[in-house]
């Protein structure tokens, strides 16, 4: 008489997504990116009319009265204004998030792998980050003259030492691992050394830092178009918008109220998706979300 064999199991299904990126705060501001951004890109198909069009007569209307969140202080639709302003914001945080990761990598690569350069670079990367960048960005903003172009460039210049030394120190710990001595060891020339064995280790925290560089960028945005010196009036921005409403708040607070909220709600998205994908991209992290669940 044979014993009965207890029955196997089958063996656990590995989720498609880290746990870190199932957390409701990362789906919540995935979810605000996402409505942000199809708003963005559908602005002329979302009752929305001509953004720069005046109609004194029409000045500082409440929301739902003649349009969905009322006029400003010129007659303008808010509601055009806000939804065309977010193209203008998101194009801005994503455009100084990609130079400022891809600058700031060639950096960092070059600083830490050559040491002869290591000091001069990394001390001009220092002397950069000597300066506020809110005071970089009004100054270069100033000389140059306000456009979208400028302002790109003023806000990019002071996140790329940030990127720079991150870089720097990942490729610090990297370039004494054995296998990167061994690929030295077998004579790999110095391009194909970096981009084959160094650069993948870079991958995951440059995602992570572009998505905190997104987020400032598009605050960085707004306080410079606030203060006058960032994308002109002709432009809607949410920081315009804010911008021109503020000589008007006591009587029509919707001017302001309505950009502020769209900039509030898309940097905590940005920040909380970078989170998520810190917690996801940290395999200590992974593995204890993981455990956990």
């Amino acid at each position: 008489m044979t014993g009965s064999t207890a029955p196997s199991r089958l063996p656990a299904r590995r989720p498609i997504l880290p746990p870190a990126l199932l957390n409701p705060g990362v789906l919540a501001g995935l979810a605000v990116l996402l409505v942000v951004g199809l708003a963005a890109v559908a602005a002329p198909y979302l009752w929305t009319g001509d953004p720069i069009l005046l109609r004194p007569r029409l000045r500082l209307k409440p929301p739902f009265e003649l349009a969905w969140l009322g006029t400003d202080a010129f007659g303008r639709d808010v509601w055009s204004r806000v939804v065309y302003g977010a193209r203008v914001s998101l194009a801005i945080g994503f455009a100084v998030a990609t130079a400022s990761v891809l600058i700031g990598l060639v950096i960092g690569l070059v600083a830490g792998y050559l040491r002869r350069l290591d000091a001069v670079v990394m001390r001009i990367m220092d002397g950069i980050m000597a300066i506020p960048s809110i005071l970089l960005a009004i100054a270069m903003v100033t000389l140059s003259g306000a456009g979208i172009g400028t302002v790109i460039v003023a806000i990019a210049i002071p996140e790329i030492p940030r990127v720079a030394r991150l870089v720097r120190s990942v490729v610090l710990s990297v370039r004494s691992e054995p296998y990167v001595e061994a690929a030295i060891g077998a004579g790999t020339r110095l391009p194909m050394l970096l981009v084959r064995h160094v650069l993948p280790n870079t991958i995951a925290p440059l995602i992570v830092q572009g998505t905190y560089v997104c987020a400032s960028a598009i605050l960085t945005e707004a306080i410079l178009s606030f203060l006058g010196a960032g994308i002109p009036t002709e432009i809607p921005s949410w920081g315009n918008i804010m911008a021109e409403g503020r000589q008007a708040f006591q009587i029509a607070p919707w001017v302001i109220l309505f950009p502020g909220l769209c900039v509030a709600a898309t940097v905590l998205a940005v920040n909380i998706i970078g989170d998520g994908l810190r917690d996801a991209l940290d395999p200590r992290t992974a593995r204890r979300l993981g455990a956990l669940r």
